[in-house]
């Protein structure tokens, strides 16, 4: 990996402004203020202000991965989209990505769904083609609006007949956030100045793939089994990596899909993290979907040293869970 950037929106949405918006379905359902900010850890979250969008921010934020890593578009031969977030099903998101950063019509470009795993699992496709030959540089690319999810929920949970089950299942919509990142992926022997990708593993429990299903219409899930099921895989992937070599006890930070307080604590103790190298950015941005671990990477380089060892850690609804690890 070359470098790492992100485009952050302008504006904040606070979960008090939110929970005043639904304070009388909050009290029908006998829910207590401060629930967002308790339970899930989530002060504020961001949202695209006027004359802002996720495609320009990607695109944006596009140019100065590549500014940074010293690639011009012109070098490009891969560009994946992993955004969740999508106008229309088609074309994909990633023409209108790569027809703003005016990358070649030689480089390859299409969206990958790997729900809130996606950049880690683009990242993956991108060093496997490197690493065969197939092209030299690549650009991975996520940008989320969460804006719709968020009205299509309030205006949802603002109905007289909504109970406390119905508010709770819908609840992690209300602490998604917005923001956009970009990496370049390029060959090692050209970059000894990079930081290395070495590998991971990944696991899938797809049998759980009806604890969290979302659309523009909102997300719902199961958060009890959701967050167990998660878990189990995690620890499950961590201990077959540590019979396979893979010695992640002692990283000098832990990167990890930001997803709440109760999802960051509950990892750090099932595997043992030191949290002090974990570090978070759902207090004020929110769970940004696939576009969380960069835009926490990206927070974080300039606290890293070389040498550092840097994992990547992500669930994704379905589920999946991948780890990465870096050699800063």
């Amino acid at each position: 990996m070359l470098s790492v950037a992100s485009t952050l929106p302008s504006a904040v949405v606070t979960s008090v402004e939110i929970e005043e918006g639904l304070a009388a379905a909050m009290k029908r359902a006998r829910l207590p203020k401060g629930i967002l900010r308790r339970v899930a850890g989530v002060v504020e979250r961001r949202h695209w202000g006027p004359g802002e969008n996720s495609d320009d921010a990607t695109v944006s934020a596009g140019r100065r991965a590549l500014a940074e890593a010293g690639i011009s578009p012109s070098q490009i031969g891969l560009m994946i989209n992993t955004s969740v977030t999508r106008q229309h099903l088609e074309p994909s998101v990633a023409v209108r990505i790569h027809d703003g950063l005016g990358l070649p019509s030689s480089a390859i470009n299409f969206d990958i769904a790997n729900a809130c795993l996606g950049f880690v699992t683009g990242m993956t496709m991108a060093a496997a083609m490197i690493q065969s030959g197939q092209i030299e540089y690549a650009l991975i690319v996520n940008g989320e609006d969460a804006s719709e999810v968020h009205a299509n929920t309030i205006e949802r949970l603002s109905g007289s007949t909504i109970d406390r089950d119905d508010f709770m299942s819908e609840f992690a919509s209300l602490t998604l956030g917005s923001g956009a990142a970009a990496a370049v992926i390029g060959p090692a022997d050209r970059h000894p100045e990079g930081h290395r990708i070495l590998g991971g593993v990944t696991r899938a429990a797809t049998e759980f793939n009806h604890l969290c299903v979302g659309s523009v219409d909102g997300m719902f899930t199961d958060a009890r089994a959701l967050l167990k099921g998660g878990l189990d895989l995690v620890v499950s992937a961590w201990k077959e990596a540590a019979g396979d070599s893979w010695r992640w006890s002692k990283m000098d930070r832990y990167i990890t899909h930001q997803v709440s307080s109760i999802h960051t604590d509950s990892m750090v103790k099932a595997a043992s993290l030191d949290r002090s190298r974990v570090p978070v950015t759902y207090p004020y941005l929110g769970n940004v979907g696939p576009a969380s671990i960069p835009i926490t990477l990206a927070d974080q380089q300039s606290t890293l040293n070389k040498g550092d060892r840097v994992l990547l850690m992500g669930v994704g609804s379905g589920l999946n869970t991948g780890l990465m690890e870096l050699a800063w």
